[in-house]
């Protein structure tokens, strides 16, 4: 049941869960093009270069379903106020780091806070707007998550040519005040939580390390040790879950997978998708570049098709899940991104941007009709004190969906191509390992409609 507020108070939670939604994927895409100035700054090699993101990704994904349980316990606003301190502190910190291991550890901070946005910015939305609401307050979330993908590139560059690598972090202490600020100002009640018990710190810690080591083990693919580690992270994750079953207060509820059909095929229809998709930005680019020979800066401008039309068709797809089954609008989405990336499975070395262009259109369009429904059936398939761990879920999937798609590409480029730089008598060996890669996302894909299509109806709470 929706909180009892005011048209007033239900603009502002819109706002606070756009301001972040927005400010998150914003930062992550204008910091890639910052890494450069950055690494020639601390005179970072590539692998530590590549720590400045990794660790802000790891600390997020570890302390999501933590924090999830902890703002059903604590009060969501609680734990989304904290959260949103810290990453506006740490963003105002880094840049004033003066190595390159405190900047990574101010980058880990960042994303510990990040972690609790993401864990509560969507609980909260739901508990301000009825379930024939919420769906088109979802898809504005949406549609600022792919607005900040879309400008975090363009405005990021522009940032970093007038200003220098650190007004990328500054640029996000205003809106970090703004949701403080809307938050204390305008938002009263649900400060408390649902008090039961001592929180799992041991299933947390096990949660956290095992998760660590599948992701970083993910990344190390195909080297065997990255296979070794990522066995080990499994092993972990199942040990995590014989640990839940046992546990008197787990910070995830197994039965909540085993008995609410719904919200575990939703859950597992969105790993399905993003392990599908996430990749294809990277292989493009790659493609872009080095195949056609384009510089950076209109390779983007091909790639921003893509988060330009979720952007701008997320808040309809949200809408329609608010009238429409969701499942049906949620499998027609994935519908087309099937036909998407089946598309791109016919790659070649003369393909036009056009074509790229295209491509891009019909995945975005289908990710937009996917994204909305399919959250809005995950917050709706659970009553509202489990709307935290829910939402900590759902950023989850997501997470591991987009290291499991990078560990696929580049597992089969490894295998096609080599261990090797991708120089021109390699091209044609890289487009086969993309046109092998989006056959097999295409394929995998057909088990998220399956996923999809067999949750049945979302009763909304």
């Amino acid at each position: 049941m929706a909180i009892r507020g005011d048209k007033t108070q239900q603009n502002a939670a819109l706002l606070v869960a756009v301001v972040s939604s927005f400010l998150t994927p914003f930062m992550t895409a204008a910091l890639n093009i910052a890494l450069p100035a950055i690494g020639a700054e601390y005179r970072l090699d590539a692998g530590m270069l590549g720590w400045v993101t990794i660790a802000y990704s790891l600390a997020a994904a570890i302390f999501l379903v933590p924090f999830g349980k902890l703002s059903d316990m604590a009060g969501r606003k609680r734990v989304f106020l904290v959260g949103i301190s810290v990453f506006t502190l740490s963003s105002a910190l880094t840049p004033a780091m003066p190595t390159a291991a405190l900047l990574i550890a101010a980058r880990i901070l960042q994303g510990l806070g990040a972690a609790m946005i993401f864990s509560t910015s969507i609980a909260i939305l739901a508990a301000y707007f009825p379930s024939g609401e919420r769906g088109r307050a979802l898809g504005f979330t949406i549609a600022a998550t792919y607005a900040g993908l879309s400008a975090g590139p363009f405005l990021g560059g522009l940032l970093v040519q007038h200003l220098g690598w650190r007004s990328v972090f500054i640029a996000a202490v205003p809106f970090g005040i703004l949701s403080i600020l809307l938050l204390l100002w305008k938002l009263g009640g649900d400060w408390d939580g649902a008090p039961g018990g001592q929180f799992d710190l041991a299933g947390s810690l096990l949660y956290g390390v095992s998760l660590a080591l599948l992701m970083y083990g993910l990344r190390r693919l195909p080297a065997a040790e990255g296979a070794v580690i990522a066995a080990v992270g499994i092993a972990g994750l199942a040990a995590f879950v014989w640990w839940e079953t046992r546990a008197p207060n787990p910070i995830l509820s197994v039965a909540l997978f085993v008995e609410n059909r719904g919200f575990a095929l939703s859950n597992l229809a969105a790993l399905i998708t993003y392990t599908a998709t996430s990749a294809v930005g990277f292989l493009l680019s790659l493609y872009l570049q080095y195949v056609k020979g384009f510089d950076a800066k209109t390779a983007g401008v091909v790639l921003i098709a893509q988060p330009v039309i979720q952007a701008a068709f997320s808040p309809l797809a949200g809408r329609l899940s608010d009238r429409i089954e969701a499942r049906a609008v949620a499998s027609g989405g994935i519908g087309v991104i099937i036909v998407g990336l089946s598309a791109l499975a016919f790659l070649g070395e003369s393909s036009s941007a056009a074509f790229i262009i295209v491509c891009q259109v019909l995945l975005g369009l289908g990710f937009a009709l996917f994204s909305s429904p399919n959250m809005n059936a995950i917050m709706g398939s659970v009553s509202r004190p489990q709307h935290g761990i829910a939402s900590a879920m759902l950023g989850t999937m997501r997470v591991i969906g987009q290291m499991s798609s990078l560990a696929i590409a580049t597992l089969i480029l490894a295998l096609v191509v080599g261990p090797v730089q991708i120089t021109p008598e390699r091209y044609p060996a890289f487009v086969e390992a993309a046109r092998i890669t989006f056959g097999v996302s295409a394929v995998l894909s057909a088990g998220g409609i399956f996923a999809s299509l067999a949750r049945g109806r979302i009763n909304s709470r």
